[in-house]
């Protein structure tokens, strides 16, 4: 297992996921975010059954860095309660998981 995870989050247009994904490239907090447009999302929300358009986002980073992408994601968010979701990436390229260790910054803040 690597120390590279893969967060899941949703924006409901297309400028807030730019706004955010280069947010966190630019802040060094992921390597790589892919944006995903145009998918649907059905959910129960205050007792009623909705659905939206909304935009994808998988944001790749390190592990450590997870409590900061959240508070970042809350923080900037226009969603009450954002999607937080984060998958371990069990395995890669070695060559491409050196690049992530490359792009993302570890404050020195941040414990491993």
């Amino acid at each position: 297992m690597t120390d590279k995870v893969i967060i899941y989050t949703t924006c409901g247009d297309a400028a807030a996921a730019e706004k955010l994904a280069r947010h966190l490239i630019e802040a060094r907090l992921a390597a790589c975010v892919n944006v995903l447009p145009s998918v649907v999302s059905y959910y129960r929300w205050k007792g009623q059954i909705e659905s939206s358009g909304e935009v994808l986002l998988m944001v790749k980073t390190a592990r450590v860095l997870v409590d900061t992408v959240r508070a970042e994601i809350e923080k900037t968010h226009s969603y009450e309660l954002p999607e937080l979701l984060v998958v371990p990436i069990i395995d890669g390229s070695p060559n491409y998981l050196a690049w992530l260790d490359q792009e993302i910054e570890i404050p020195k803040t941040v414990k491993n």
